[in-house]
This record gives structure tokens, sequence and C-alpha cells, in this order.
């Protein structure tokens, strides 16, 4: 077990405040963390025939043996093995994109198989203690309450503060300090979980099996209840598991009568998605899969409008906080459009109920809609008078009349987001084959368009996604976003029976496509900026094109572009242009989603490597040096979600 496997394991993955890693290869070499590194201490012992063993966490027992570790999409699971025992300990965070209800329910398992190795009878018992700094932020100890409930189907014990106040902060990176961690044991098990309030408080539960000769098996569940999740312009909304009035003990009564069948269905899912990952791209790319699917679902929040609709809450973790990002849903989406586009159009909506409200006064689209958990108005390029430290909440934008003059005009990403919105728009209408939603919206889009079709075709001086790059005129991949999101709106009205407008829009699609190769040539590449000769970046916007089938762009572009990647790419993979070493990893898979079979595991190799490779202990980063495999921030994000491109060409194109 020297070889690192992965910078971080994920362990409990449901939100951005519920999400519990473990930056180690193995699980005894230290105390379990928060994904953004705050200590939130899991421990975990066997004691076999009297004889304590660590597994997990810290402490003075002997550390039991690691023999393996295995990452699939659902699940992380340890083999240890100590005293003629064999303890197999598997987490799973059962989010099937396919079952919203899963998607939102906090609660994850930890399942435990014993097995005796030796031949020999072993009385076993299996003790997890949850440490009461899951309840709170910071270092300053809060007063802890806690206690049990006995209910039909399982105990659960709880702990929380004493004084609860809901959304009582906002920003980035910190973690929840209201609600109750629940820690419960299904009824038929033999063992107890508890409360205690000696000392430190905690959770702990144990798990008998006495005289082990052969296989057994039990579970254990926690889950967090945070009480409220979201300020969501002015309402203060609940998760979607609790739309329907349930409380977090119908929840855990629910995820104990479900285990074994979620169980068996997270098993079925893993191995499709193991299998779709190999044959495109081999094992590289089933590993760097099966670890971001948790992470990027992990960090949205799920809840429903005042209509009932669903509203999927990304956090920029890592960042700056931002909630519901137009430019951090946008590379994240290939994910969902493979499995839930109804959770597309949840991100979406929130960007639309924003911009129609009086304050935002631009012809191009928002970048936010708050700073998590306060969707309550863009943040991002708000005047210096707005802005708050890591914890204060900024004031209702939403509220603010026409006029305000709240953003600063140059911190602002007009083609970016109005690419982004109108892409992403199409693409969940045509992953649903329903192009209603795109209708009920197109006073927006149609105004977004109009930006494109006028300032697209050359930008100026302004940002894109990749805005820690800073400013950049004429930006070559930001103008191919413009022509494609002009395509987008264009595939969009033709399937709402406007013909004759859309092909009015393709006509000036393809003639910007036209114009774009050939003012972007450079030689055997294309350039970085119109205005410049040399550079080079990573046409990524480009993929659309093979999308949405719109063939705007010669398919010897696609292949030159490739083989320029592959002459610039680095230990860790292709940078994301000429001006520094760093990348992202998701855009990286973007343009590996057009190339051939060997090109596409040649660009996918190095990502592997750097997660093997980067000395940075924290969950899957995006963003890192291609050299040095140092990761620039930001980790934990959503974005990853943008790794399953080439599996949603193949699902899309065949």
């Amino acid at each position: 077990m020297s070889k690192q496997l992965i910078p971080s394991v994920p362990l409990i993955t449901n939100d951005p405040y519920f999400s519990v890693w473990s930056p180690y290869n193995a699980l005894t070499d230290g105390p379990t963390e928060s994904w953004m590194g705050a200590a939130k201490p899991i421990d975990g012992t066997a004691e076999i025939d009297g004889s304590a063993y660590r597994f997990m966490g810290g402490g003075s027992a002997d550390a039991m043996e690691q023999l393996s570790l295995e990452i699939t999409a659902t699940s992380s699971v340890y083999r240890f093995a100590a005293a003629g025992v064999e303890l197999e300990v598997t987490f799973t965070s059962p989010l099937l994109l396919s079952d919203l209800e899963l998607v939102s329910r906090p609660c994850t398992y930890f399942d435990f198989n014993v097995l005796s190795t030796d031949g020999k009878p072993h009385d076993v018992k299996v003790r997890v203690s949850f440490d009461e700094a899951h309840c709170y932020d910071g270092d300053e100890r809060p007063a802890i309450i806690g206690g049990a409930h006995t209910l039909p189907t399982c105990t659960a014990a709880w702990m929380g503060k004493e004084k609860q106040s809901p959304l009582n902060h906002s920003g980035d990176p910190i973690t929840i300090d209201w609600g109750y961690l629940y820690l419960a044991l299904p009824a038929g098990q033999e063992g107890w979980v508890a409360h205690s309030g000696e000392g430190r408080h905690n959770l702990a539960a144990e798990l008998t099996f006495a005289g082990l000769t052969e296989a057994r098996s039990a579970y254990i569940i926690a889950a967090y209840d945070d009480l409220l999740a979201i300020m969501y312009f002015g309402e203060a909304r609940k998760a979607y598991w609790a739309r329907n009035g349930k409380s977090i003990l119908d929840v855990i009564g629910d995820a104990v009568a479900e285990h074994d069948t979620l169980r068996t269905r997270c098993s079925v899912f893993d191995e499709s998605l193991l299998e779709k990952a190999l044959a495109s791209g081999g094992e590289p790319y089933a590993k760097i899969c099966a670890l971001a699917y948790r992470q990027t679902i992990a960090a949205h929040k799920l809840i429903t409008d005042l209509d009932g609709k669903a509203i999927f809450l990304s956090k920029e973790c890592h960042s700056n906080g931002c909630i519901g990002t137009s430019d951090v849903s946008y590379p994240s989406v290939p994910l969902y459009l493979m499995y839930a586009p109804e959770l597309v159009k949840g991100m979406l909506r929130p960007i639309f109920k924003f911009a129609r409200m009086p304050v935002w006064g631009y012809d191009f689209a928002p970048h936010d809609v708050g700073r998590y958990p306060y969707a309550n108005g863009q943040v991002y390029g708000a005047g210096h008078r707005e802005k708050k430290d890591s914890n204060s909440v900024y004031p209702p934008f939403y509220q603010y009349p026409a006029g305000s003059e709240v953003y600063d005009y140059d911190m602002q990403m007009p083609v970016e987001e109005s690419g982004n919105m109108i892409i992403m728009t199409a693409a969940a209408c045509v992953a649903e084959d329903d192009f209603s939603f795109a209708g009920d919206n197109m006073d927006l889009l149609e105004k977004w368009v109009c930006y494109l079709v006028e300032y697209g075709s050359d930008p100026g001086n302004q940002l894109c996604t990749d805005d820690f790059a800073g400013h950049l005129a004429h930006n070559i991949n930001l103008s191919a976003k413009a022509v494609l999101g002009i395509a987008a709106y264009a595939l969009i009205l033709g399937n709402l029976d406007r013909h004759a407008e859309a092909e009015q829009y393709y006509a000036k699609a393809r003639a910007m496509a036209k114009s774009w190769e050939q003012r972007a040539a450079r030689g055997d590449h294309t350039g970085l900026t119109f205005d410049q000769g040399e550079g080079w970046s990573l046409k990524y916007n480009l993929v659309w094109d093979l999308l949405f089938e719109s063939e705007l762009f010669s398919p010897e572009l696609y292949k030159s572009e490739t083989a320029c990647y592959l002459r610039m790419q680095n230990r860790y993979g292709v940078p994301l242009d000429s001006r520094k070493d760093y990348t992202k990893s998701d855009w990286i898979l973007w343009v590996a989603a057009w190339a051939d079979q060997d090109d596409r595991e040649k660009l996918i190799a190095p990502i592997a490597a750097f997660l093997e490779g980067t000395g940075d202990r924290v969950p899957f980063s995006d963003w890192y040096d291609t050299k040095t495999g140092e990761h620039y921030h930001f980790q934990n994000r959503t974005v990853q979600g943008g790794l399953f491109m080439p599996l949603l060409r193949e699902q899309w194109l065949g």
C-alpha cells in the first residue's frame, strides 16, 4: 500500500456540508476531514478476542494491516486484516442520478463484512465513533446536546449544537454550523448506538460478531439533518428530501428499508459505468470516472422552488463559494446530461430567475446567483461596498431596484455566460428530446443570442470561465463558444417549429465559423488570440459542434488540434494554453472526446498519473500544474462532471 492510489478518498459524499474524506493511503494514517481540510474525525476500531485494533482514524490502538482499497462510482471499499480476522469496510453514498430522492437523501451506509481467516472462532466487536466537530464550524467548541430514538426500523442516536441558527453564515471554505448528526443501527443487528457527552461529545455504534467462524455482515447509517438548506431569493428552503414533510427519521427509515436493494442497484450502476469507461479510455479513464462521480454530485444541494421544480445548486468549492455559477455548471453538465437532464434544468432555473429581476440590467447572462448557501442574487463582480468576509452574508441583491449599479462591468463575463446558458439549455432539451423548457425561456435566450451575434465574432477584453488567467481580448476559444451558442439557439428554434428563423441563425453561425477558422489558423494549429501570431489554447468549446451535429467546423480542424495538444503535453497533461503550465482536467477530457481511441488514451493517461503523483492530498483538483502536479487551490468541485464528456459523446453519437 506504499504507492499513492489517489490524493484523497471519499467516505461520506452527500452535499457541500456533509462531505468527509481520508487524505491518506491508509485509512489509519490520520483523522478524517471535510473536503476542505477541517478535521471531522471518525474513528473505527475492531476488538478481536479482547484486543483492540484500529482500522480508521487516529488513536493508540495498533493499526490493522490495510490489504486493499477500491474506489467505485458510489463506494469506497477497504479491506483490513489482524489477529486471524479480515474486515471489509464499504462506504456507500447511493447517489444514483436517475433517482432525485437518492441524490438528496443525506444518508451514507457503512457496511462491514467480517471473516475468520485462520479457521478459528473469534469474538469481534466493530466500533465507529463520530466526533462533535461534525456539527459546527471552526475551532471554538459550542454547547452540544444529544440523545437517541428507538424506532421500529432502527435506533438512531443524534447530536448537535444546543443553540441552533440555521443558515448563519456564507462563504468558502467553511463547514456547516447548524443541524444534527445522526448515527443509526438497524433493528435486528447485534450491538448498540448511543450519544456520549463525556469529555468531547460523540456518537458511537458497536456491532457484535460473537463466535465468528464464517463471513458475517452488518451496517450502520450516518445521516445529517441540516434543518434548512438554502436561502432561495428570500425563501428559506428545506432540502429536496423534506419537500413533502418527511423528517430525518423518516428518511433514515427509508434508508434502512432500501439498504439491500440500493446496494444492488449501486453495484449494477458501478459495473455499467466501469464497463463504459474501460471501453472509452482504458483503466486510467475508469479510475478517473470512479473518483469524480460522487465528488461532482456532492458539490451541489438539491431543493425545490415554490412551484415544486428541482433546483440544483452548485457550490464553488475552494474558489469563492459562489452558488449556482453558470460557468461552473457548464463544464459539469456531461455527467448530468447522461443520467439526469432534469438536474441540468435545475442548474439553469436560478439563473433564468435572477436574470429577469430589475437589478440585473444587462443584455447578457449572469455569472451566479449568490454565495452558498444564499441564492439571493449574483455576488461575482459586486461593487466594493458590497464585499463581505468569509463568513458574512451578502445583502439581498435580488430586491435591489433597477439602476442600482451593484456590479463592476469589467468583472462580468458577457460572451462566456450567454454562450453557456444557451448551450446548456439546448443540450438539456436534446437529452430529453423535449424543447418546451427552452420555449419557456425564449425571452432571455433571444436577448443573449443577440449579444453573441454582435460581440462574439471577436470578443473584447473580458473574462471567460478560466477567470484565474485574467482578462484576454480577442480570445479565439471564447469566440468558438459564441459561434456554438448561436448554433445552439438555431437548434432550439428548429425544434420549436420556427424553421425560417432557425435557418437565419444557422447561416450566421456558419459564416462566423468559416471566418473563425481563417482568422484562428496558425499553420498546423489555431492560436490563442486573433490579434497575435504566437500562442495556442485548448479549444474545448468546439466539442458542441460534434454533439449538436451542426458541422460548422472542418473535420481537419479537430485532427490538427489534437496533434497540437499531444505535442504540447507534459507529464501530467496538456496545459490550458501557451501562457502557463497549469491545466484544467475537465477541459482536457472535452477535447479527448473528439479524438480517436489511441489519442484519447494518450490525453487521459497523464490525468490518472496526476492522481498518483501529486503531493497535494486533497479531493480531485481540476486545476493543477502539468509539470509538478501541484494543485492550484481548486478541489472537490463539480466541474469534474466534465470528465464524462467522452461518454456523453458516445451515448449521443455512438
